[in-house]
């Protein structure tokens, strides 16, 4: 406990005694893991079961932005499964909180600065490529693969990653503006398309834990921990070993053609 407290917190402050919400009795094993597991289930049945038999057509009125089922389907089934988990904790966990009004309104207060951190952030990503220069940047990135379209897309979802200090927010704009010239690439080069995809997705987990970064930033702030004091342990396991076997995956992709 020393030790933590010369770190910036106190380990009586992690199990609730600081925020006077400690628990009166400890959950089994099973019903702690419960939540998890439900997050997953609620999830693939909502996809798979629900939206299919739902009349979504009104998503193409412009009252509802004149968008598609399949491009709000990932977040209408991944919110319904939280809410689901939520309500399921509270219901078997009520009892075992000692003010369980003030809970939820740390909960609620507490969840503000992640979702206003990564909101913004992409945010400001979308406008980057919204503006003219974006293309000139694009262009330059694509020539960087010297005819290993691996690269290219390593490099542009990494780089938008890095800018939007988000993994699914590089991926989604670099996808959008890119993704038909990638796979236009990879026809013309005989690329597997699914090696593609996987480089895609490591690359986007590389450069998104910038100092910038919203969970970066929220993950010191709960700890009251400083960039100084932290980050060179956050910058070795979530960027220099993403990075390194975003390399590998690039030298096997292309030696092999796929995996």
């Amino acid at each position: 406990r020393e030790i933590t407290q010369t770190e910036g917190f106190d380990l009586n402050e992690l199990d609730g005694a600081a925020a006077g919400a400690t628990l009166r009795s400890e959950p089994s094993f099973a019903l702690s893991v419960a939540p998890v597991i439900l997050v997953i289930a609620v999830n693939f049945l909502f996809l798979q079961l629900v939206l299919p038999r739902m009349d979504t057509g009104f998503l193409a009125l412009p009252l509802f932005g004149e968008t598609s089922i399949e491009a709000v389907r990932g977040v209408w089934s991944i919110v319904v499964a939280l809410l689901v988990s939520i309500a399921f904790l509270l219901a078997t966990s009520w009892r075992r909180l000692a003010d369980p009004k003030r809970s939820l309104n740390q909960g609620a207060d507490a969840s503000v600065l992640p979702i206003f951190n990564t909101a913004s952030l992409v945010g400001f990503g979308g406008v980057i490529a919204a503006l003219p220069a974006f293309e000139t940047i694009t262009d330059a990135m694509l020539r960087l693969s010297d005819g290993n379209p691996l690269v290219s897309v390593a490099v542009s979802v990494a780089t938008l990653s890095a800018i939007t200090g988000s993994a699914s927010g590089g991926m989604s704009i670099a996808l959008d503006a890119l993704g038909a010239t990638f796979v236009s690439i990879a026809a013309q080069t005989g690329t597997s398309l699914e090696a593609m995809h996987r480089v895609a997705a490591v690359a986007a987990g590389s450069l998104d834990c910038l100092p910038h970064n919203g969970a970066v930033i929220t993950v010191l702030g709960i700890c009251k921990l400083t960039h100084k004091e932290a980050y060179f342990d956050i910058f070795m396991v979530a960027v220099v070993f993403p990075l390194i076997s975003l390399v590998a995956i690039i030298a096997l992709a292309t030696v092999f053609g796929g995996f």
